[in-house]
């Protein structure tokens, strides 16, 4: 039973690793090719120069890794349980982007930071 829960646990977080992973590399997209802004007049020049860019498109393919383990561990555990363990994502996500992309934290967003942890917390004791 408690190996079962180490795994399913390794698979989500494995989620959790490929989606923050996901979220940097766009951003690092972006950022490189100064896409502002999309709105119809410029939606398919933008949506072409994203798509051949390469941290976009490995900012895609760990969506697609990650789906697909998600999927794995909807066969294994309650949604109740592992869904709201996503939201730690949110943590790595600021986390991250405030060591590598240099993004500023305001003190109230660790402190937001903070509550969510200890809900994560919370539904892994579960």
């Amino acid at each position: 039973m408690k190996g079962t829960l180490v795994r399913n646990l390794i698979l989500i977080f494995g989620c959790i690793i490929l989606g923050v992973g996901g979220q940097l590399c766009i951003k690092e997209g972006i950022r490189r090719t100064g896409i502002v802004a999309m709105n119809l007049a410029n939606a398919f020049e933008l949506c072409g120069k994203a798509l051949t860019t390469p941290f976009i498109l490995l900012g895609f393919l760990f969506y697609i890794i990650s789906t697909f383990i998600w999927l794995s561990v909807l066969s294994r555990v309650q949604l109740s349980f592992a869904y709201p363990l996503i939201s730690f994502g949110y943590v790595l996500t600021v986390f991250f982007s405030w060591l590598l992309l240099n993004e500023s934290v305001s003190l109230i967003r660790w402190l937001g930071v903070m509550v969510i942890c200890c809900g994560v917390f919370l539904i892994s004791r579960s």
